[in-house]
């Protein structure tokens, strides 16, 4: 028996002078943060750090919008030169959860699918750091299965629209100003269970929609249950062509599951770490611990295979199997590094490492459930390794 082909690999990344550039402007920006005491690096700053100021400040010099185009007053760069803030900012373990959401898909789904009213009315405000955004897509009960959404909304006799239905695992809805929610606009077919839905754009003071909190071991709120009581909203509300949803959301993951995000969630663990190795006899001989030294190589590869998608989005190409890679090696990575660290004993008697490792190991939980379930991801590539 033939053994199935892998997918085709994506083109490889070369830094450039034009991206080099952009490294030093926003490590400028980012040691003049740190010297005016205006963030403390922490792990998992992108659910975390919520700090509109900073993410207003990050805007005014052009590192927020910055795959949105000027005339809606982004900076009109490309996905590739974003990676390179994005992963200068996860390096620097920078508040940026409340711009994150909005800047990585929701611009992205606006331009792709939105209304020309839709995109003047929202991406200036994604684009100046104001407006932020949760994403309600998950279901209690139904995990990452998005196929079986069972929230509903019904269109009125006036065009408007009557949502009722409950998400959870809702990152940072409790402070954000809008919801971009899938719902099911028309009933299930059991043949066909990814027709019927549709995306909306909701705003979070609607009457009728109720966010609940959900505490994560260590009492940090950052997730939420989301609940729509028959919540009206109107028909400019509706993202893209209704019944699409699918086709939307699965285009839009490429851009949840790709991005430096998924691997660097513990950075800041990992460049503990290395400076507490560095400080070490063995170290000063060249040789570095086996788990340090693995987690780096991870690091290397991930980043690479990550730069990849950057670049096939850039290109135009559609790279949702590739970037289910990066999201399913991303989480084995981080949780395994979170893990090695805690059970270096030596190490955890570090004052820097200490916090990153009890922050790491509460969190470590966490990283499967957004973005996609390993299980789920499984499925996604072994489907198209199949087909070929």
């Amino acid at each position: 028996m033939t053994p199935p082909s892998l997918p085709r690999p994506l083109p490889a990344v070369v830094g450039n002078d034009q991206t080099g550039e952009l490294r030093r402007r926003v490590r400028a920006f980012l040691d003049e943060e740190r010297a005016e005491g205006r963030f403390e690096p922490r792990v998992n700053s992108w659910m975390d750090g919520w700090d509109p100021p900073f993410s207003r400040r990050l805007a005014a010099r052009g590192f927020a919008g910055m795959t949105v185009p000027t005339r809606y007053g982004g900076a009109g760069r490309t996905f590739l030169e974003r990676f390179v803030i994005t992963e200068e900012l996860l390096a620097a373990g920078a508040p940026v959860a409340a711009h994150w959401f909005a800047d990585r898909q929701v611009a992205p789904a606006l331009l792709a699918s939105g209304t020309e009213e839709q995109r003047a009315e929202l991406l200036p405000g994604i684009a100046a750091g104001e407006l932020s955004f949760a994403i309600g897509m998950s279901e209690p009960d139904s995990g990452s299965d998005l196929a079986s959404v069972r929230t509903r909304a019904v269109r009125r006799d006036d065009g408007n629209w009557v949502i009722t239905g409950t998400k959870v695992w809702t990152s940072g809805a409790h402070r954000a100003d809008r919801l971009l929610l899938l719902a099911r606009t028309a009933p299930g077919d059991p043949a066909a269970r990814h027709a019927g839905l549709s995306q909306f754009v909701i705003d979070l003071a609607t009457p009728g929609v109720h966010v609940r909190p959900v505490l994560s071991m260590d009492g940090e709120h950052h997730f939420n249950e989301v609940v729509l009581d028959q919540a009206v909203v109107p028909s400019t509300s509706l993202l893209g062509v209704e019944g699409e949803g699918w086709r939307q959301v699965t285009a839009e993951l490429g851009f949840e599951r790709s991005g430096p995000e998924r691997f660097m969630s513990a950075h800041q663990l990992l460049e503990e770490a290395a400076r507490d190795a560095r400080g070490h006899d063995r170290a000063r001989r060249g040789s570095v611990p086996a788990d340090l030294g693995r987690s780096l190589a991870r690091t290397a590869a991930l980043r690479a295979l990550s730069m990849s998608v950057a670049a096939a989005i850039t290109a135009g190409e559609d790279p949702r199997v590739h970037a289910s890679y990066v999201k399913l090696l991303g989480t084995q990575h981080e949780q395994q590094l979170v893990e090695n660290a805690s059970l270096e004993g030596p190490a955890l008697d570090a004052d820097g490492l200490r916090p990153h490792v009890v922050a790491g190991l509460l969190s470590r939980p966490t990283y499967t459930l957004r973005g996609g379930s390993n299980e789920v991801l499984r499925g996604i590539i072994a489907r198209e390794i199949g087909a070929r």
